[in-house]
C-alpha cells in the first residue's frame, strides 16, 4: 500500500506522451513531473511554477470555486470575477423582481456603489494541495472490513486536516483520489462578501436556451460578472459596507489576439464528477436506473413548469433558475445514454474486464487479491438494483420533484423542539423557518406544484413496485383515474405549507398536533422514511461496490504499468490542456471551430424567447461597430471549440493561451460526446467556449460599462 504514490507517479510519467488527444483532468501539484514538457511542446510558454506554486503568485491564485458548483476567475487587481451567465443565473434570479428583472434586461454597475450584495454567495480559493497518502495508509490494514477502513480513513483525515487548520480561518480537508488509493490534503480560503457587478440580458447570456444546450454550433454570450470583497487586511469577512475589493495574488491578463486552429488551449477549474472507471455493470446501472429515473420525472415536471412559465412573467421569473438547473442534467442524461449506446461503451468495458480476468488468472498472488473483484461487483449491482431504482424515483418524484414536500421537512427541528417542550429550541426553530419561508415563497407557485405532485405521484405509482410505495399512498384511491390529482387537491387545500400567510400564522403560535396532522408534513416524513429505508437496503451493496471499485482501479494500474490513469473528477482543482479545433460530428458533417455574430442573426426568431435578439445588438451588427474586439477578418467571433477535457463544475473555467492570457470562457460540451463523463471520446469530445472578445464587446459596446474594461489588463 505504501508504494501506491510512487507507482502512480511512475505510471503517469510513462504514459504522458502517448495519448492521441489530450485526455485527462490533471492534479496541479503533479504537473511539473507529468505534463509540463508535453504542454510546452504544444505551445505553452509558462513554467510549471507559474501555473501552480505555494510560495509565489501563480495562475491557480486567479481561479475560484464560484458558489457551490462552478468555476470563476479573477480578471482585475480589484477582485473582479468572470464566470458563466448560467453559473450566476440563480443569484441573478434571486436579486431580480418583476420591476427590476436582471435576468431579462441585464444589469451593469457603473461604479462600486452600484454593485449589489449577493447574500449566500461565496467564492473559494484553493491555496495548496499536499499528498498525504502515506499518513493515511499508515493507519490502514488489509484485515479491515470496508466499513472499518472508511472509518479509519475519516478519522485520520480529520486529524490531518485539523492539525493543519489550527486556529486559522482556512478550510482544510482530505480528499480521496483513484477510488480511495491516494489522498490529498487541500487548503481553501472562502470569501463570503460577493457582489453582483454585471450580466447581459438572457437574450445574449442564454441565447438558444434549452434548445441549443449541449449543442454545437452555439452563439451564446454565457458570462456574468461579480466582485469579491475583503476586510481592510485582505482577509475574508461577512458583508460590510466597510469592506474593500480584494486584491488577489494573481489575476488573468486578457488577450485580444484571437486564435487559430491548433493553437494551445489550457483550462483550470473544478470539474465536478466523472466515472471513467465504472465497470460494464456500473454503466448499465447509470443508463437504465440513474439516468432513466432522472429523465422521466424531470420531463414530466418541466412540461408542467414550462406551461406555467409561459402563462405569467412572474412565474417565469420564479421558476427560471429551477427550470434551468433541472433541464441541464435532464438533457445531459438523455445525451449520455444516447452516446454510450452509439459508442458501444458497455461492450468495450466488457472486453477490458475480460482482459483483466485473464491477467488476474495468470498469477496466484493476483488471484488472491483481485480474483473476486468483478464477480462481487456484478453481484452487488444486481442486488441493489430494485432498491436503487425506487430510491432514485423517490428523490426525483417526491423529495426534489414536489416542492411542498421537501419544504415541509424543514419543520422537523420544530417538531422535535415542540415534543421536548424546549422554549429556546422552539424559538430558534421558528426563526429559522421564517427565514426559510421568505426564500421559499418568493419563488413558489402552489397551483403549479399541485399539478406536479399529481403527475409525479402517478408516475411513481406506474413505474415502481408496490412494495416500495410510501405509506401515505394507502390513503389514495389509486383505482380512480384522478386518484393522485384528487389527493394533491385535498392536500393543497388543507396544508399550512401552501402559502406564506398560513405558514407564518402557524409560526406565531406553533402547535405540535397541528404540525403532525398536516398532510404535506405527513407525506414528507413518509417519503423521507421510505428514502432512508431504501438507502439502508443498499448499504451492504454500496460497501461491496466501493471496495471492489478501489481494487479494480489498483488492479488496472498494476496490469498496465506503462499507462497513466488520471483520477476521476471530484471537484478538486484540475488542469486540462488541448488545442483549438473543429470536428466531424458524423458522416459528411464537419463543424468549424468558431461561430460569429452573423449566426446569431441567422438564428433569430422574434416570437421565440429562446432566440430573441435585442435591437441594440442588431444595430451593432448592422453597423459592424465591433471596435478593437473584431477578429482580423473584421467579424465578431462569438464561440469556439477546443478539445479540453472538462465536465460539470468546469462551467466558467478560463481558457488560457500559451502565454498565460485569458482568451475564452468554457461553458458547455457537445451533444455527440455526452458519454464523456463515463468514456472520453478522443475524436468527438469538444469544449464549447465564449470568445473573450465577444465578452468585452458586450461589456463595452453593448452595455457601455467601460469602467469595467478600464480595470482589466488587456493585451492587444
Amino acid at each position: 500500500m505504501k508504494k501506491m504514490t510512487a507507482v502512480l507517479v511512475a505510471l503517469v510519467i510513462g504514459f504522458a506522451g502517448t495519448l492521441k488527444a489530450d485526455e485527462g483532468m490533471w492534479l496541479l501539484p503533479l504537473i511539473k513531473k507529468l505534463n509540463i514538457e508535453k504542454m510546452q511542446e504544444k505551445g505553452l510558454q509558462l513554467t510549471a511554477e507559474e501555473i501552480y506554486s505555494v510560495n509565489q503568485s501563480s495562475l491557480k491564485d486567479a481561479i475560484v470555486i464560484f458558489g457551490g458548483g462552478c468555476t470563476g476567475e479573477l480578471i482585475s487587481d480589484q477582485g473582479l470575477i468572470l464566470t458563466n451567465h448560467h453559473c450566476g443565473y440563480g443569484t441573478i434570479q434571486e436579486l431580480s423582481s418583476v420591476e427590476d428583472n436582471y435576468l431579462e434586461d441585464g444589469f451593469w454597475a457603473k461604479s462600486l456603489e452600484e454593485e449589489i450584495p449577493a447574500p449566500g454567495l461565496s467564492v473559494t480559493f484553493m491555496k495548496r494541495m499536499e499528498d498525504v497518502t502515506g499518513k493515511i495508509e499508515a493507519g490502514l490494514t488489509d484485515e479491515m472490513s470496508e466499513l472499518q477502513r472508511m472509518a479509519a480513513v475519516d478519522s485520520i483525515s480529520k486529524q490531518i486536516a485539523d492539525s493543519v487548520k489550527g486556529d486559522t480561518h482556512y478550510r482544510t480537508l482530505v480528499r480521496d483520489f483513484y477510488g480511495g488509493n491516494q489522498f490529498y490534503l487541500i487548503v481553501y480560503e472562502v470569501f463570503n462578501d460577493v457582489r453582483f457587478v454585471g450580466a447581459p440580458p438572457s437574450s445574449i447570456g442564454k441565447f438558444g436556451h434549452d434548445t441549443d444546450n449541449w449543442m454545437w454550433p452555439r452563439h451564446t454570450g454565457d458570462f456574468s460578472m461579480f466582485r469579491v470583497y475583503a476586510d481592510a487586511e485582505g482577509n475574508p469577512a461577512e458583508y460590510s459596507p466597510e469592506n474593500k475589493p480584494l486584491k488577489p495574488a494573481h489575476h488573468l491578463p486578457i488577450s485580444l489576439k484571437g486564435y487559430e486552429k491548433d493553437d494551445f488551449a489550457m483550462t483550470l477549474g473544478f470539474p465536478g464528477s466523472t466515472e471513467r472507471y465504472l465497470t460494464s455493470w456500473g454503466i448499465d446501472e447509470r443508463m437504465n436506473i440513474f439516468n432513466y429515473s432522472l429523465i422521466n420525472p424531470r420531463g414530466v415536471k418541466q412540461e408542467i413548469w414550462q406551461e406555467a412559465m409561459n402563462s405569467s412573467e412572474k412565474i417565469r421569473l420564479q421558476y427560471a433558475s429551477k427550470y434551468s438547473r433541472s433541464s441541464n442534467y435532464w438533457k445531459n442524461s438523455i445525451g449520455m445514454n444516447r452516446g454510450l449506446k452509439n459508442l458501444n461503451v458497455i461492450a468495450k468495458k466488457q472486453k477490458l474486464e475480460e482482459q483483466f480476468t485473464n491477467w488476474v488468472n495468470k498469477d496466484a498472488a493476483r488471484k488472491e487479491k483481485y480474483g473476486d473483484v468483478l464477480t462481487e461487483l456484478e453481484s452487488a449491482y444486481s442486488e441493489r438494483a430494485p432498491f436503487y431504482l425506487a430510491q432514485n424515483f423517490v428523490r426525483e418524484c417526491m423529495l426534489r420533484g414536489t416542492e411542498i414536500l421537501s419544504f415541509s421537512l424543514s419543520a422537523r427541528d420544530l417538531e422535535k423542539a415542540l415534543e421536548e417542550e424546549d422554549e429556546e429550541k422552539i424559538s430558534a426553530a421558528v426563526e429559522a423557518l421564517k427565514e426559510a419561508g421568505k426564500e421559499f415563497y418568493k419563488d413558489y407557485h402552489a397551483a403549479t406544484d399541485q399539478k406536479v405532485m399529481g403527475a409525479l405521484f402517478n408516475l411513481y405509482f406506474d413505474e415502481i413496485d408496490a412494495k416500495f410505495y410510501p405509506s401515505f399512498f394507502e390513503d389514495i384511491k389509486t383505482e380512480k383515474e384522478d386518484g393522485f390529482e384528487s389527493f394533491a387537491s385535498k392536500l393543497f387545500k388543507k396544508s399550512l405549507f401552501v402559502n406564506s400567510e398560513d405558514f407564518n400564522s402557524f409560526l406565531e403560535n406553533p402547535k405540535l398536533k397541528t404540525l403532525q396532522k398536516d398532510p404535506a408534513y405527513q407525506a414528507g416524513k413518509s417519503t423521507l422514511d421510505l428514502y432512508f429505508s431504501l438507502w439502508e437496503k443498499t448499504r451492504e451493496s454500496n460497501m461491496t461496490i466501493s471496495k471492489n471499485h478501489r481494487l479494480f482501479i489498483a488492479g488496472l494500474q498494476a496490469m498496465n504499468p506503462d499507462k497513466v490513469y488520471y483520477d476521476d473528477a471530484n471537484f478538486s482543482m484540475r488542469l486540462s490542456y488541448g488545442e483549438v479545433g473543429d470536428y466531424e460530428a458524423r458522416d459528411a458533417v464537419m463543424y468549424k471551430h468558431y461561430t460569429t455574430l452573423e449566426g446569431v442573426m441567422e438564428k433569430e426568431k422574434p416570437d421565440d424567447y429562446e432566440f430573441a435578439v435585442s435591437e441594440k445588438l442588431k444595430e451593432l451588427y448592422e453597423s459592424k461597430d465591433y471596435g478593437r474586439y473584431a477578429n482580423e477578418d473584421g467579424r465578431m467571433y462569438v464561440n469556439f471549440t477546443t478539445d479540453n477535457d472538462i465536465t460539470g463544475g468546469n462551467s466558467g473555467s478560463p481558457v488560457i493561451n500559451g502565454e498565460g492570457h485569458l482568451f475564452g470562457l468554457a461553458f458547455d460540451g457537445n451533444w455527440e460526446a455526452m458519454s464523456g463523463d463515463i468514456a472520453f471520446e478522443q475524436e468527438l469530445q469538444k469544449c464549447i467556449n465564449v470568445d473573450i472578445r465577444y465578452v468585452l464587446f458586450i461589456i463595452d459596446k453593448y452595455a457601455g460599462a467601460t469602467n469595467l474594461i478600464d480595470e482589466m489588463t488587456i493585451i492587444e
